[in-house]
C-alpha cells in the first residue's frame, strides 16, 4: 500500500473515531505524549521501592495511572526504540544492536509517527532517536514533522559533531540543521516539547520525548547531584529483596544517575503542569517508560540482571499510562506486555489503522487499560540481544510467558565463546519466583522444550535477509546534502570506536554525478597519509591539517562502499568522520 493511500484510509479512520469518541470535545482525537528515559531501571523510582531517590512527579503519575506491572522491552536501547515505534520485533526492522551500523532502521518501516501524521496529527520528537542519523533513516524521514535530536546513541559518542560532547549546551540537530543549544540537555528537550505542545494545543499532536538521561556520561547540574552525594548509597541501605546486589557499589555514579533522574522528574512535572494550564488533561494520553534495565548494578527492585541482560532485570521496566476521564486511575494490570504492543494499542485508542503489508507483532492492550472483562489469551514474548552483525540461534535469548521465563544468558559479548549446541537454558517460575533465584529446568523439562520450540519458530520468522542486509545511507539526494558519516554507522570486522578501528559505510548514490569527499581526522592525529576508497577506486593524499578533501569524485547511481583511513608510521588509524557533498 502506498503511503498516499495510507493517508486517505487513516483520515477516514480518524473521522469515524471523531463520531464515536467521548470526552468534552467531540471533534478532537486524543493527543499522545510518550516519555521515555534512557538506561533508567525499574528500581530508579520512589514508587517502585527505592528509599533514596526523589521522584515525586513520576510517583504521582504512577499513582494516578494504569500501571503495567509486567511490561518488557529489549535489553538495550536501539532495538527497543524500533519496536516501540513500529509494533514489530526489532529483527524485522533491521536493528540488531546499538552501534557500528547495526542500529539503523530500514526506511520502509512505518512508524507510529507516520500513521498519526497521515491522520492529521502534528508530530514531534525531542531527544534521542538512535535509529539512523543520515537520510533516509532520520526521524524526519519517518513521520516526525518537528525534530530536535542528538546524533547516534548519545552525547559524548563518536557521532557527536565537534564541540558537542557535553550534556551542557549540547550540539543538536533541529529539523535537519545543526544548532548550538543552551542549557542542560534534558531541560532543552523539555522546553522544546512544551513549546510544541503549546503551539499545537488546538489540534491532535504526538509528542515523543525520549530523554538521553540517565545514560552515561553521567553529567548533571550540581544542584541535582549534591543531595545524593551526601547520602549513603551502598547496597546495605536499600531493601534486601530478591536477587542480591554486589557488595560494593559505584556510589559516585549512582549519585549522578539519581540526580539525572530527579531532573527528569522535574521535567515530567513541567509537562503535566502544561497540560493542566492548557486544559488538555482529558484530551491527552500520557505514557512513561524506560528503554531497558538499569545501566550498571544498583537497586533494581530485587530483579536479576541489568542492561544488556536477558534476565528480568534487563527487560522489565516501569510503564504508566494516564488519560484522565477515559482510563481508570490507580489500576494495576498484571498481564505481560511489551514494546511491540504500544503501536496497536494507541492506534486502537485513536481510531487509526496500521499500514498494510507490515506484520504487527504486538496486540492492543486497550481492553486491559480500560478495565474491561476480557478473556485474555496466553502468549509468549521473546527477547534476544548480543553483539554482532547477525542474530544467532539460542545466543543470549529469553522467552517470557505469564508464568515462566526461559533464559539462555550466554554469549552477549562479541568475544564470548558461544556454542549454540551446548547452550544452557534456565527456567524460572516467575509467578512464585519473580527474582529468578531457583532454576527449575530439570523439574519441568516439558516446559523447557515447549518454550524452546516457540523461540525457534519465532527466530525463523523474524530473522531473514532484512536483518542480514543493512540499510544504506543515501548520498547526493536533494533531501540531504551534504551527508556526514560517523563511526556510529560504519561496519566491518575491524570496525570499532577506538583509535585504530577500521570500517566502511554502505551507501547508495541517488543519482550519478560528481562528489566532494572531506575526511576529518581526530584531534592530535599523527602525521600521515589519508586514503579514500570508494566504488572500488582508491586515492591518497598527505594530511597537512585535520581535514583532507578529495574533489571531483565521479560516482554512478547505485550502491557503493566508502572506506577512509589514516596511514601513519606503518599503522592504520581511524578517521573521525567523513563529509560527502554533491558538487
Amino acid at each position: 500500500m502506498s503511503r498516499y493511500l495510507l493517508a486517505i484510509l487513516t483520515c477516514l479512520c480518524l473521522a469515524s473515531y471523531v463520531a464515536a469518541a467521548g470526552g468534552k470535545d467531540k471533534k478532537r482525537a486524543p493527543n499522545i505524549i510518550l516519555i521515555m528515559a534512557d538506561d533508567m531501571g525499574y528500581g530508579d523510582l520512589g514508587f517502585t521501592g527505592n528509599p533514596k531517590i526523589k521522584t515525586p512527579n513520576l510517583d504521582r503519575l504512577a499513582k494516578k495511572s494504569v500501571r503495567m506491572k509486567q511490561f518488557h522491552v529489549c535489553p538495550v536501547c536501539s532495538p527497543t526504540r524500533s519496536s516501540l515505534l513500529t509494533g514489530r520485533y526489532n529483527y524485522r526492522t533491521g536493528v540488531v544492536d546499538t552501534f557500528l551500523g547495526r542500529s539503523m532502521m530500514h526506511p520502509d518501516e512505518v512508524t507510529l509517527a507516520e500513521v498519526l501524521a497521515a491522520m492529521g496529527y502534528r508530530t514531534g520528537i525531542f531527544g534521542k532517536w538512535h535509529l539512523g542519523d543520515c537520510y533516509p533513516l532520520r526521524p524526519q524521514d519517518h513521520g516526525f514533522q518537528e525534530t530536535l535530536v542528538l546524533r547516534g546513541g548519545g552525547i559524548g559518542q563518536p557521532s557527536d559533531p565537534p564541540g558537542g560532547s557535553s550534556y551542557f549546551d549540547p550540539v543538536l540537530q533541529h529539523n535537519g540543521k545543526q544548532i548550538n543549544a543552551k542549557g542542560y540537555c534534558s531541560d532543552v528537550f523539555t522546553e522544546a516539547a512544551l513549546d510544541f505542545i503549546g503551539k499545537n494545543r488546538d489540534r491532535p499532536f504526538f509528542c515523543y520525548l525520549p530523554f538521553n538521561a540517565p545514560h552515561s556520561p553521567h553529567q548533571v547540574p550540581e544542584s541535582y547531584e549534591a543531595p545524593y552525594r551526601k547520602m549513603d548509597l551502598n547496597p546495605d541501605q536499600f531493601p534486601k529483596v530478591g536477587f542480591p546486589l554486589p557488595p560494593k557499589a559505584k556510589t559516585d555514579d549512582i549519585a549522578k544517575v539519581y540526580g539525572m533522574v530527579t531532573n527528569i522528574d522535574d521535567n515530567v512535572g513541567k509537562v503535566l503542569a502544561k497540560l493542566r494550564e492548557l486544559g488538555l488533561e482529558e484530551d491527552t494520553i500520557v505514557i512513561f517508560l524506560t528503554d531497558n534495565g538499569a545501566s550498571f548494578p544498583r537497586f533494581n527492585a530485587g530483579m536479576r540482571g541489568f542492561k544488556g541482560s536477558v534476565f528480568e532485570g534487563g527487560t522489565h521496566v516501569p510503564f504508566f499510562v494516564q488519560w484522565k476521564g477515559h482510563l481508570p486511575e490507580d489500576r494495576d494490570v498484571s498481564q505481560i506486555a511489551a514494546h511491540i504492543d504500544l503501536v496497536p494499542t494507541l492506534l486502537d485508542l485513536v481510531g487509526g489503522k496500521a499500514a498494510e503489508g507490515k506484520k504487527i507483532d504486538g496486540v492492543s492492550l486497550a481492553p486491559l487499560w480500560k478495565g474491561e472483562k476480557v478473556d485474555w489469551p496466553e502468549r509468549n514474548l521473546f527477547f534476544q540481544w548480543h553483539r554482532g552483525d547477525v542474530p544467532q540461534l539460542f545466543r543470549a535469548c529469553a522467552v517470557r510467558s505469564q508464568k515462566y521465563r526461559l533464559v539462555q544468558p550466554a554469549g552477549v559479548d562479541d568475544k564470548a565463546k558461544f556454542n549454540g549446541l551446548t547452550a544452557k537454558f534456565l527456567l524460572f517460575d516467575i509467578e512464585s519466583d519473580p527474582f529468578e533465584q531457583n532454576d527449575i529446568s530439570d523439574k519441568a523439562p516439558e516446559v523447557v522444550q515447549e518454550m524452546k520450540a516457540a523461540y525457534q519458530k519465532w527466530f525463523r520468522d523474524v530473522v531473514g535477509t532484512r536483518t542480514v542486509v543493512p540499510p544504506r545511507i543515501v548520498i547526493g539526494a536533494k533531501e540531504a546534502d551534504p551527508v556526514v558519516l560517523t563511526k556510529q554507522d560504519w561496519r566491518g570486522p575491524k570496525a570499532s570506536w577506538g583509535p585504530t578501528g577500521q570500517g566502511y559505510w554502505e551507501l547508495k548514490v541517488a543519482a550519478a554525478g560528481t562528489f566532494e569527499v572531506s575526511v576529518h581526522l581526530p584531534e592530535k592525529a599523527p602525521a600521515g597519509v589519508v586514503h579514500l576508497k570508494i566504488g572500488g577506486k582508491e586515492t591518497a593524499r598527505r594530511a597537512e591539517e585535520s581535514q583532507v578533501t578529495f574533489e571531483d569524485i565521479n560516482l554512478s547511481a547505485g550502491n557503493v562502499r566508502l572506506e577512509a583511513w589514516l596511514a601513519s608510521g606503518g599503522e592504520l588509524r581511524a578517521i573521525r568522520f567523513v563529509k560527502v557533498s554533491r558538487k
